[in-house]
């Protein structure tokens, strides 16, 4: 009898897969070209589909849950927001032996902000606090909760589930850096996260729940559309201050702070989740790649730096 975990089933996608998925059940699309998107995400694989459009498909069980709440949720979030965002097309159905639903989306053009925010990091800063105040505006009732298929995302600092910020994972990677990084200071900054409170004290509040570079698209250094919903729910409006790290450089996270409000304590649970996307691995330290090994130093700096700075005054009470 076998013990697999369901939620690991793996799907094989490939061009072939598409086109057949297509004809059976898109027929008016059929005939388009389909190409591999240069980039696929961690959870689909993307096939664009003709000049404007894409096919995404769950490559895992457990993101196979994302298809049904992106299809309900995105166009009812899509009206209230200042930037594009993926609005469905279609919702396809298993098939030809792929097991899961499937989206046929508007494929969106931009570029990704590079490592330093563009060419004006700060008008990016404030564009993104636009868009997530805006997110943040929405009716969060009925809103979908933290769970396995969007990774935890939005669920208290620390909380145990399997988040890229569950406390023993952080740990242990900080702990595989030793002799690579003073890991004391890391530690540091992810112990102020955890005792600036465990959880958002007010209502959940809707939350893109990844906003990494490759997940913005901008035009002329504006922010354009925002893409790939599928951490998307309703939780701790701190998680989506993980784009303070994984959008923006040092300078350029004061403007997105003024622009949010934030207080002291949903800035430190914000950093914890930057630093739980942002830990280096080991391998990000090779003398091999210099490049890579110095912007690791100043990633890692870069933390420290922001939360001694917070840490000169204590940390206020968490807001009611």
């Amino acid at each position: 009898m076998s013990t697999a975990d369901p939620s690991s089933v793996q799907a094989q996608v490939d061009e072939a897969l598409v086109r057949r998925l297509l004809a059976a059940q898109f027929p008016q699309w059929a005939e388009l070209p389909v190409v591999r998107t240069r980039i696929w995400g961690t959870d689909n694989a993307m096939y664009r589909l003709g000049d404007d459009k894409v096919v995404r498909l769950p490559r895992l069980a457990r993101w196979a849950p994302q298809v049904d709440r992106e299809q309900h949720w995105l166009p009812r979030l899509a009206p209230h927001l200042p930037s594009t965002i993926p609005v469905p097309l279609a919702l396809g159905q298993p098939a030809e032996g792929y097991p899961f639903r499937w989206s046929v989306y508007p494929w969106l053009d931009g570029e990704n902000p590079s490592r330093e925010g563009g060419a004006d990091p700060d008008r990016l800063a404030r564009d993104v606090a636009e868009f997530v105040l805006a997110l943040r505006r929405i009716d969060p009732a009925d809103g979908p909760a933290p769970e396995s298929s969007n990774a935890y995302r939005g669920v208290p600092m620390g909380d145990s589930r399997p988040s890229i910020a569950a406390d023993d994972s952080v740990r242990s990677r900080i702990a595989a850096l030793v002799g690579l990084v003073d890991i004391d200071a890391l530690t540091a900054v992810w112990e102020a996260a955890l005792a600036a409170g465990p959880a958002w004290d007010g209502q959940g509040v809707w939350i893109h729940g990844d906003l990494s570079a490759g997940n913005l698209l901008t035009v002329d250094g504006r922010l354009r559309a925002v893409i790939d919903f599928g951490c998307m729910g309703v939780g701790d409006p701190a998680c989506d201050l993980i784009a303070a790290w994984t959008v923006l450089p040092a300078h350029s996270r004061a403007v997105f702070r003024a622009a949010l409000s934030v207080d002291d304590a949903s800035w430190a649970r914000g950093r914890g989740w930057g630093l739980a996307a942002r830990v280096p691995a080991p391998e990000d330290f090779s003398t091999a790649d210099p490049d890579r090994a110095a912007y690791a130093r100043r990633i890692v700096a870069e933390f420290v730096a922001d939360h001694r700075q917070d840490s000169a005054t204590p940390v206020p009470e968490r807001r009611h």
